[in-house]
């Protein structure tokens, strides 16, 4: 693997503070939110955010209304068919179990189930929207998903954090790629972000890993920006997936 499994860490964190001015929508039976920019600086493109384990709640919302302030027409789309995790949960749950069953045992969260949902909010964006330009955003468990649908039409991607992307997942991204990656982060470590840059290398196209010290895993969608570093971190990692839109996608 490119990044190691999701684990704990990835529903530690913190609500940030806001109130979020997209709206809930559905792509078909699927929860999305849908973050529309002014027409006055309305961008001839769209980002599709696949989230992580907590899917569409306040801070995820918030990030989305941050991209349409700066022209992008943004999607979230739940990729958990509404079973996805609440924030911090109780230590001793079983991730495990939860990616592979479901919470009802019967509601899985493996590539067979995920694959479709995101294939119908990129048709969703080029049908409804008639999005051209199509740019992925992943962070943490949407990392994978992001990799996975170069074919279908993601043309520029970017990774916060990414958990259990497959080597071939990411030598199939033929396109440009940037992640942000932390500095403590057990699901992606040293040895994966390197592995990750001999495989980008061989790619041949633009790519970009920025690390950020003294943050974990999670840190640019559920960090304490009450601390400094944390925030630095959180809003450089956003400018850095901006910048490298408005750099390969427009």
């Amino acid at each position: 693997m490119a990044s190691n499994p999701p684990g704990d860490c990835c529903t530690k964190g913190f609500r940030f503070e806001g109130e979020p001015t997209g709206k809930a929508i559905k792509v078909g039976q699927h929860d999305a939110y849908l973050a529309i920019p002014n027409a006055s600086n309305a961008k001839d493109a769209a980002i599709l955010i696949v989230p992580d384990v907590i899917s569409i709640w306040q801070n995820s919302m918030l990030i989305a209304d941050q991209f349409a302030e700066r022209g992008y027409l943004t999607l979230i789309i739940d990729p958990f068919a509404g079973d996805a995790l609440s924030l911090n949960r109780p230590s001793g749950f079983d991730f495990v179990h939860w990616l592979t069953k479901g919470s009802s045992g019967d509601n899985p969260h493996t590539k067979e189930a995920v694959d479709p949902i995101i294939e119908a909010a990129i048709k969703y964006l080029k049908e409804q929207h008639n999005v051209k330009k199509l740019g992925g955003v992943g962070y943490c468990f949407g990392a994978k998903y992001v990799a996975r649908h170069f074919k279908n039409g993601i043309e520029v991607g970017f990774l916060a954090h990414p958990s259990f992307v497959e080597e071939e997942e990411l030598e199939g991204f033929k396109a440009p790629l940037s992640i942000a990656a932390a500095e403590t982060d057990s699901i992606f470590p040293a040895e994966k972000r390197h592995k990750s840059e001999e495989i980008l290398a061989k790619n041949g196209q633009p790519y970009q890993i920025n690390l950020y010290s003294q943050v974990v895993h999670g840190f640019s969608v559920r960090c304490d920006t009450s601390k400094k570093i944390e925030r630095f971190a959180k809003e450089q990692a956003f400018e850095q997936a901006v910048t490298w839109f408005d750099t390969w996608l427009i």
